[in-house]
């Protein structure tokens, strides 16, 4: 892991964690929260989205 910060969910408000990790000599940032299960996985030099999920049956 090369940051980690804790930021407002772009998707409910919530605290949530992004963090930059090397993978591959690649790296990514990783954004997700643990209220609303979003997540969202992007390539830091291209921007290209590696990964994501949201859950949409969850209760706010």
């Amino acid at each position: 892991m090369l940051t980690k910060q804790t930021i407002h969910c772009p998707n409910c408000g919530n605290h949530a964690v992004r963090q930059q990790c090397l993978i591959e000599k690649e790296i990514v940032t990783e954004t997700a929260c643990p209220v609303c299960d979003y997540l969202l996985v992007n390539c830091h030099r291209t921007g290209r989205v590696v990964d994501s999920y949201l859950c949409l049956n969850t209760r706010r």
